[in-house]
């Protein structure tokens, strides 16, 4: 199966919602955690506890682990593989993106099958060239893995480069999408290549022809909204998965209130 089934499948009983795990040191602190490597292995257990069975696809951001150094990427190794063992789909926010045996390197180490690090899928950055992120995506497409490219992204820094236009009119965010349905053409159900395309933004690429999943940024604390969804979205809106990161998390520390933050949030994206 293509992750992009695999994804539609989840999200059947699930619901559309992506939630984020983003241990920061505010809301380390929050929960009344330590800024520490013991202090992120506890948040992580609980969002693996309260998400692993209640959320579509669960979202790591790589950053807030990395920031540990290599005791870090442990508790993220672990973290994955717990997400994993209980059946979830998982998307390491790594944002990687480079050319040639580079990209090879952050191919193998967020996709490859033997890697500690392995997700479901990765979100990498186009801006070398969607052609520069070949050995990502084809590694996707040999084993079913997933890659979300960012396209358009939520933060009002990007605006005026990727609504940039070429020549033939198209903007480098849809120039993204297209290049990326290109990839997607040979299925017949969705594709293993998705975007990520912000909830709050006015302008957006058009996605019909895409053909894989969206993943949209920016609802709930940074003011995207159910409706924005399926403006964005609309035509493909079983595809988009928007993510919701702060609104839940901001809902814990105890295990049952993440929960039910969850469920309360997936209702307003059903997958069916």
């Amino acid at each position: 199966m293509t992750f992009g089934s695999r994804l539609l499948d989840a999200a059947a009983t699930r619901g559309r919602l992506c939630v984020g795990i983003d241990p920061h040191a505010s809301l380390l602190e929050a929960w009344g955690l330590e800024d520490s490597v013991v202090g992120l292995a506890e948040f992580s257990r609980r969002c693996v506890e309260a998400f692993a069975d209640t959320a579509a696809l669960v979202k790591p951001q790589v950053a807030f682990y990395e920031r540990y150094g290599s005791a870090g990427f442990k508790v993220l190794e672990a973290t994955l593989a717990a997400l994993r063992e209980a059946g979830c789909l998982t998307v390491a926010d790594a944002k990687r993106g480079d050319i040639g045996s580079t990209m090879a390197g952050y191919a193998d180490a967020w996709l490859g099958e033997d890697s500690p690090l392995r997700a479901d899928a990765v979100t990498v950055s186009p801006y070398l060239g969607v052609g520069a992120l070949a050995p990502v995506l084809d590694l996707a497409e040999a084993t079913g893995g997933g890659v979300f490219v960012l396209a358009a992204t939520s933060n009002p820094e990007a605006v005026v480069l990727q609504n940039h236009a070429g020549q033939d009119g198209r903007t480098i965010a849809q120039q993204v999408v297209d290049e990326c349905a290109a990839r997607n053409a040979a299925h017949e159900g969705p594709g293993n290549v998705g975007v990520v395309v912000g909830a709050t933004l006015e302008q957006a690429p058009d996605l019909s022809r895409l053909n894989g999943p969206v993943l949209m940024p920016g609802v709930g604390a940074q003011g995207g909204s159910a409706e924005d969804v399926a403006r964005i979205a609309r035509g493909v809106e079983k595809l988009a998965f928007p993510n919701i990161s702060r609104a839940v998390l901001g809902a814990g520390p105890r295990v049952g209130d993440l929960r039910d933050a969850v469920v309360s949030a997936a209702a307003e994206f059903p997958g069916r």
